[in-house]
């Protein structure tokens, strides 16, 4: 499996739209790279990555919008094109599984959390692992 995670800023505005009866959360986030080339001159590179979250989950998408920042982690695909003037063309897509808020122009709504999303995937420890406080045995009986 290749996983990519991008932060960056949504160029505009989610859209959710229903294909096959799922619902799909889209996006397109900008990747700012900041470098100074070799006369020591700042430069900026950005790339925009197009976005698909499939989810039923899309009480988040009120607050994807425009130059919000965001953590997303997926799947990339690049594809290729060819332009109406002939030229060829790439653009970068991503199969999100994950989306985190991170704060930007428009910082409110969550009191300073930031919610994570995913798709699915548990990210939690299985319930049978002991936390500190089960743990019975001495402090000072260590196995070395």
């Amino acid at each position: 499996m290749i996983k990519m995670q991008v932060i960056g800023n949504l160029g505009k505005d989610c859209v959710v739209n229903t294909v096959n009866g799922k619902n799909v959360i889209n996006f397109t986030i900008a990747h700012t790279e900041k470098y100074k080339d070799s006369q020591g001159m700042s430069q900026e590179k950005t790339t925009w990555v197009d976005c698909a979250y499939w989810t039923d989950r899309t009480a988040l998408s009120p607050y994807l919008t425009k130059g919000k920042q965001v953590f997303v982690e997926g799947t990339p695909e690049v594809r290729s094109f060819t332009r109406q003037d002939g030229t060829s063309g790439a653009s970068l897509s991503l199969r999100v599984r994950e989306v985190q808020l991170l704060g930007g122009r428009s910082e409110g709504g969550f009191g300073g959390g930031t919610p994570s999303y995913n798709s699915g995937v548990s990210n939690t420890a299985p319930s049978s692992v002991p936390s500190a406080n089960d743990i019975t045995e001495p402090i000072d009986d260590l196995p070395f």
